[in-house]
């Protein structure tokens, strides 16, 4: 598998964040990680991308024990953007993208084609080849997000960890952001609010309350009325969509 938890268990002070999750994200597959606010998403994210350590439990990638693992071989894998990544205003996007293939350089080695073609394809993909040349300060919202998008791209993940990745962006820009990532041949967990965007374009989901897994399978197994209503507090009908023909929520 290409990530792997076994029964982690993360605490600030005496608070249990995460309390005994596991899961597998399958090679290639998109895992979307659902849950109200305060459940714990983005500090599991943390977690499977290396950045925080559990008190308890373990992380593996491609069976390999996270903790033996560098730093520098991790950042070579693994992209993670965060909800609120920051940048410096200064750069230009195409400095920001040029930032993913940090980690597949040494100190003495120079850019490459290599390098070049993977920047452009990342620029490319996510629609921001024509403001290669811009400011990162003069960007909108949804324009920072796609880049930040492109930078990881660049990074040629095998992983890509996101936490909330379509904020700010309009609805054209979200179904492109989530069909790009579900598109890709690599694995992706994604946490979203967005019921719906998860039902369409994610093969599993993990559905978290209050720090644990209360639900885990495929969206028709996930997204039922009782769980919207038990676990979100809404009232809400559960349709196939003649579309794509996975759960549609109608919310009462």
């Amino acid at each position: 598998m290409s990530i792997k938890a076994e029964n982690l268990v993360w605490k600030i002070g005496s608070k249990t964040v995460i309390d005994g999750i596991s899961l597998v994200a399958e090679p290639g597959k998109t895992l979307g990680l659902l849950g109200p606010n305060g459940s714990g998403k983005t500090s599991l994210l943390r977690l499977l991308a290396g950045l925080k350590r559990p008190q308890s439990g373990q992380i593996m990638l491609d069976g390999e024990d996270i903790r033996t693992i560098g730093r520098r071989p991790i950042a070579q894998r693994v992209a993670f953007i965060e909800q609120h990544a920051a940048t410096n205003s200064n750069l230009l996007v195409i400095d920001v993208v040029k930032l993913g293939r940090f980690p597949h350089r040494s100190m003495f080695s120079g850019w490459t084609p290599a390098d070049d073609a993977a920047v452009n394809d990342a620029l490319e993909q996510t629609g921001m080849a024509a403001k290669r040349n811009d400011r990162w300060q003069s960007l909108s919202g949804g324009e920072k997000q796609r880049t930040q998008l492109a930078r990881a791209l660049a990074q040629s993940p095998r992983e890509l960890i996101l936490d909330e990745p379509t904020n700010h962006l309009d609805i054209h820009h979200q179904i492109g952001l989530m069909r790009l990532v579900s598109s890709l041949p690599i694995t992706s967990i994604i946490a979203l609010h967005d019921l719906n965007h998860a039902s369409m374009f994610c093969d599993r989901l993990v559905v978290m309350e209050a720090g644990k897994i209360v639900a885990s399978g495929t969206p028709d197994e996930v997204l039922t009325q009782d769980l919207l209503r038990d676990v979100f507090s809404v009232e809400a009908r559960v349709e196939i969509s003649p579309h794509h023909r996975r759960p549609h929520i109608y919310f009462v």
